[in-house]
C-alpha cells in the first residue's frame, strides 16, 4: 500500500465551478423544443423512499435492481426493495445514518454507505442488517462486489478492498487528492482479478484483487493550466470494461480507451464529463460536462453524431434502450429525454416531476426506472410509437 499523505481537499459542486468565473456568464439551459416523437412512454408505477425534508444533494444513491426486485436508499436513511414488476414494497430498512453513496447489489447484499465513512451490508432477501464497518471517508458511490471481496471508494483517496463476510479490510490502495476537486468518486470496478478505478488526479488504477499490489496506472488527463479550477481534471466515473479493452472520460481531461492487461493507451480525444460512459456493441456514448451528447466508435474513437438540443440541462449520464434502439437520460427539471441510438435524433420525452435526476436511468428490457433526487422513483415502458396509415 502506497504511504501517501491524506491532504486536505475543498470539495465543489459543478454548479459553482461553473459560476466562479467573473468573466464568463453563467450558461443558460436549452429551452426545450416541441419532438416529434418516435416512441412511446407510459408510466406503470411511482414509488418513493422516505426524503422527507433532505436536502438534495445529488449524492451516488442509485438504483440497483436484482432479479425481480429493486432497492433504493435515501439520503435520511431509509432503504427499500420494491417489486419490479409492480413497484410493491418488499420490504422497508430504516437505517440511523445519512446515507451518500449506494445502493450496490451482489452475493445476496444489499451495500450503502454513508456521509460520515460507514458501509452498511443489508441482507436482499430481508432488510435484516448483516454487518457494518466504518471506512474513515465519505462514500460517494456505491461499492462493485465479487465473491471474494468488495471494492470501495472515499472521498479520501482510497480504495478499499473489504471482506463480503463481514465487512473487514484486506488490503487498501491511496492516490493523492488534489486541493481541490469535485464532488464525486469513480465507482470501483472489477474486471477478472482486477480492481479499476479513476481517480481526483486524472489517473485509472488496476489493482490486483488478491494482494492489492498495482498492475498498472495510467494518467489519461494530466493537470494543466496556471489556476485550481483549471487544473481540476477529476475521473469521477466508472471505468467501463469490453472484452479486454478500458474505457474512461475525465471531467476537463480525455475520453480514452485503454488495454485491460498493461493500461496502455490506444486511442485518447480531449472530452470533459463527470458522467458515465455507455458502451453498446460498437460505440460509446457520452453526456459531456455542457450537456452534448456524443456517439463515438468504440475502437477508433471516431464521432458518429452529436446532440446539441440538450445544453446544460445537466443531464444525467445516458442508458441504452435496446429493445427500442433508444438512449436516455434526466434533467435538472424532471424531464426523460430519449434519443435514437442510431442518429442522436430526439425520439421522445415525458417529465416525471420538477425535481432534479441526477442519477443514471435504469433499464430492464422495455422498462425505465429514474429516481429523482427527493426519492421519488418512476418506473416507465418504452414501445415503438406506431403511426396509423391513413
Amino acid at each position: 500500500m502506497r504511504n501517501l499523505t491524506r491532504p486536505i481537499s475543498i470539495v465543489l459542486l459543478l454548479l459553482v465551478v461553473g459560476a466562479c468565473s467573473k468573466d464568463k456568464p453563467i450558461d443558460q439551459p436549452a429551452k426545450l423544443t416541441p419532438v416529434t416523437a418516435t416512441l412511446r412512454v407510459e408510466q406503470v408505477w411511482k414509488a418513493t423512499v422516505d426524503d422527507k425534508k433532505a436536502v438534495p444533494l445529488r449524492l451516488g444513491l442509485s438504483l440497483a435492481v436484482d432479479g425481480n426486485r429493486v432497492y433504493a436508499a435515501g439520503h435520511k436513511g431509509d432503504v427499500v426493495a420494491l417489486d419490479l414488476a409492480s413497484g410493491r414494497t418488499v420490504w422497508r430498512t430504516r437505517l440511523k445514518a445519512s446515507l451518500s453513496g449506494g445502493t450496490a447489489i451482489g452475493d445476496g447484499m444489499v451495500l450503502i454507505g454513508t456521509s460520515d465513512g460507514q458501509l452498511f451490508a443489508l441482507d436482499a432477501a430481508s432488510g435484516a442488517r448483516r454487518w457494518s464497518v466504518r471506512v474513515n471517508g465519505e462514500v460517494l458511490a456505491p461499492a462493485a462486489i465479487s465473491e471474494h471481496l468488495i471494492a470501495l471508494r472515499t472521498v479520501d483517496g482510497k480504495l478499499h478492498a473489504l471482506s463480503p463476510e463481514d465487512g473487514h479490510e484486506l488490503w487498501a490502495q491511496q492516490e493523492q487528492v488534489p486541493r481541490l476537486s469535485l464532488r464525486g468518486t469513480a465507482r470501483p470496478v472489477i474486471a477478472g482479478d482486477l480492481v479499476l478505478c479513476g481517480f481526483d488526479n486524472g489517473k485509472v488504477l488496476a489493482v490486483n484483487t488478491g494482494d492489492g499490489s498495482v498492475q498498472w496506472e495510467a494518467a489519461i488527463s494530466p493537470p494543466h493550466g496556471r489556476t485550481e479550477l483549471e487544473r481540476l481534471v477529476d475521473i469521477d466515473t466508472a471505468v467501463r470494461v469490453s472484452g479486454q479493452d478500458v474505457y474512461t472520460v475525465g471531467f476537463q481531461g480525455k475520453v480514452a480507451m485503454l488495454a485491460l492487461d498493461t493500461g496502455q493507451v490506444w486511442w485518447s480525444h480531449d472530452a470533459s464529463s463527470y458522467r458515465n460512459l455507455t458502451l453498446d456493441e460498437d460505440n460509446l456514448y457520452m453526456s459531456t460536462a455542457d450537456g452534448e451528447i456524443e456517439a463515438l466508435r468504440t475502437r477508433t474513437g471516431a464521432e458518429l453524431w452529436r446532440q446539441k438540443a440538450l445544453l446544460y440541462r445537466r443531464l444525467t449520464a445516458l442508458a441504452t434502450v435496446d429493445d427500442v434502439n433508444a438512449l436516455v437520460a434526466g434533467d435538472f427539471q424532471g424531464f426523460v429525454h430519449f434519443l435514437d441510438k442510431a442518429t442522436g435524433a430526439l425520439a421522445a420525452r415525458v417529465r416525471v416531476g420538477k425535481v432534479r435526476i441526477s442519477n443514471t436511468p435504469l433499464v430492464v428490457g422495455n422498462l425505465v426506472l429514474v429516481l429523482n433526487d427527493r426519492g421519488q422513483i418512476s418506473a416507465l415502458r418504452v414501445t415503438p410509437l406506431t403511426v396509423a396509415r391513413k
